[in-house]
């Protein structure tokens, strides 16, 4: 069982973000505000988490949490100050979307920076720790993914439907044979020759 809270009688938020790594689409970040109390076995790092699994707590989560909000980052905004940041970004925007402000942040991984006046710690793996954390992912990862499904009906030939924009062997075959498209991210190595790859 993940851990309800870092601090009690304090209200904190759990805020993580995926889509880092892929080659196209927005980053997508979500925070939740979970009650103290809150105690679901089910809750972990979404990665460690089957599909339709992640679908399911999807729901249970929006219905128990306090608060929770999803927000993105776009491609544009990636290739113009970087995934880093634009990462910082979009978990800023998700943060300020929630209808309770938390009087403090929990944020998976080791960095963190945000114009939001509100005190912040950093957890390394934290999505595996902290239970408001793992909310946090799975509703960003839920949420991308299908964000993902549908683009590769407008964009077919990428595998995004099952890659979800990562940068798997079928991915970078067809941005060979079709070329990027509008949301692939152009401040990131595509193709083989920039990765020293043999295809």
């Amino acid at each position: 069982m993940l851990k309800p809270f870092l601090e009690s009688d304090r209200i904190e938020a759990g805020c993580d973000e995926v889509g880092r790594g892929c080659l196209c689409g927005p980053v997508v970040a979500a925070a939740v505000i979970l009650p103290a109390d809150y105690a679901n076995e089910f809750i972990n790092d979404s990665k460690k988490i089957s599909k339709s699994n992640r679908t399911f707590l999807v729901d249970e989560i929006k219905e128990s949490a306090i608060s929770w909000a999803i927000a993105e980052a776009s491609v544009e905004e990636i290739d113009q100050i970087n995934i880093l940041y634009a990462s910082f970004l979009a978990m800023t925007r998700a943060v300020k979307n929630l209808n309770i402000k938390p009087d403090h942040l929990l944020v998976d991984g080791n960095r963190f920076k945000s114009n939001i006046d509100i005190p912040y710690s950093c957890i390394v793996k934290g999505d595996g720790k902290f239970a408001s954390i793992a909310a946090a992912s799975i509703l960003a990862k839920v949420y991308r993914d299908e964000l993902m499904e549908k683009m590769a009906m407008q964009y077919p030939g990428y595998g995004w439907e099952k890659n979800a924009g990562y940068p798997t062997k079928l991915h970078r075959e067809g941005i060979i044979k079709l070329g990027l498209t509008p949301i692939h991210r152009k401040s990131f190595k595509q193709f083989p020759e920039q990765l020293n790859m043999d295809f």
